[in-house]
C-alpha cells in the first residue's frame, strides 16, 4: 500500500526533490515486495492444481480460466493504475507456470534459478516474476528444512543491506552503474523480509500477527483493488504534500480500515467479495460464501 501510493504519487512530481521519505522508501520498499507477491503466486498455483485436482478431471483447464479471470480484472484495473500487476500475473502464469506444471521437480528447479539469476543480470523489473514464480512451485513441491530459516535470513539480510549501500554509492555514477546491483539487491532484501517474517510467527508474536495479517491475506484481491480508488481520491493531497508523510498517514489508515473491514467480512463470509466472484467465475457455478451460525 505504501509503495502503490508513493509511486501513484511521484509520478506526479518527477521533477521534484527527492528527501527523507523518497529515500527510505526507495531504497527500503520499493522492488522489495513483489518478489514476495510473485513468489507466493507461484506457490499458490500448485495448491490450487492440488485442490481442482479432487473435484475434476482437467484441472489445468479450470485453472486456465481462473487465470483468464484475472485477466479480466487487471485489465479493467490498468486503465486507473498502470503499473499494476494482476494482468502481467495472468499472462505469465499461462505462459510460464502452466507449461512448467508438466516438468519433473528438478528441471522445474533449474529453470527457475536459471530465470531468476537472468532477470537479476538483466536489471529485475517484471522480468523477474517469471523466475520466482517458478521458484514459488518448486519450493511448494519440495519444501527446505525449517533450520534453514535462520541462516537464510540472516545472509539475506546482510547481503540485502550490503547491496542497497553498494547501489546508493554507484547510481549517480554512469560508469560503474548497473541494474543488476539493484534487481539483486531487492531480491535479497524480499528474501529478508520474508524469512524474517516465518522467524517472527515462530515466536510469541504468532497470534497477534496472524490476527492482523491473515484477514488481510484472504481478501488480498478486494483489498489490492480497493486501494486503488482510495489512492486516487487523495492524490490531490498527496501530490501538494512536500514532505510525503501525508502518503504514509494514507496507507497506514487504509492498512488499518481494511485490517477492521476484512476480520469484520469474514466473519460473515468464506471468502472476501472479489475473491467470491473469482472462485465463482473459475468454476462457471455461484459458489456458497454466507456463513451460517457460528464459525471456529
Amino acid at each position: 500500500m505504501l509503495v502503490n501510493t508513493w509511486q501513484h504519487t511521484r509520478e506526479h512530481l518527477r521533477d521534484a526533490d527527492r528527501n527523507a521519505v523518497d529515500w527510505a522508501i526507495d531504497n527500503l520498499l520499493q522492488s522489495r515486495f513483489y518478489p514476495i507477491f510473485s513468489f507466493l503466486f507461484g506457490l499458490s498455483f500448485v495448491l490450487f492444481l492440488r485442490s481442482a485436482s479432487g473435484r475434476t478431471e482437467h484441472p489445468r483447464a479450470v485453472l486456465l480460466r481462473r487465470l483468464a479471470v484475472l485477466a479480466a480484472l487487471g485489465l479493467i484495473h490498468q486503465f486507473f493504475n498502470h503499473g499494476e500487476v494482476l494482468l502481467p500475473y495472468a499472462i505469465f502464469g499461462a505462459l510460464v507456470l502452466l507449461p512448467v506444471s508438466f516438468f519433473p521437480q528438478p528441471a522445474v528447479v533449474v529453470l527457475g534459478v536459471t530465470l531468476t539469476a537472468w532477470a537479476v543480470h538483466q536489471g529485475g523489473g517484471m522480468i523477474l516474476i517469471p523466475g520466482l514464480f517458478v521458484l514459488g512451485m518448486a519450493l511448494m513441491e519440495r519444501p527446505p528444512p525449517e533450520w534453514l530459516l535462520p541462516p537464510a535470513f540472516v545472509a539475506s539480510a546482510v547481503l540485502g543491506v550490503t547491496l542497497t549501500w553498494l547501489w546508493i554509492r554507484i547510481a549517480k555514477d554512469p560508469v560503474l552503474f548497473h541494474g543488476a546491483v539493484y534487481a539483486a539487491a531487492g531480491l535479497a532484501a524480499a528474501t529478508a523480509y520474508g524469512t524474517g517474517l516465518l522467524l517472527l510467527l515462530r515466536t510469541r508474536l504468532r497470534d497477534p500477527l496472524l490476527a492482523a495479517l491473515a484477514p488481510l491475506g484472504r481478501m488480498a484481491l478486494t483489498n489490492y483493488l480497493m486501494s486503488t480508488p482510495i489512492i486516487l481520491l487523495f492524490l490531490p493531497l498527496l501530490i501538494a504534500d512536500d514532505t510525503r508523510l501525508a502518503g504514509v498517514a494514507l496507507s497506514v489508515a487504509v492498512l488499518v480500515f481494511q485490517a477492521f473491514f476484512s476480520r469484520a467480512w469474514l466473519a460473515r463470509y468464506r471468502y472476501g467479495p472479489l475473491e467470491w466472484a473469482w472462485r465463482s467465475l473459475t468454476w462457471m457455478e455461484r459458489v456458497p460464501n454466507r456463513r451460517i451460525g457460528s464459525h471456529p
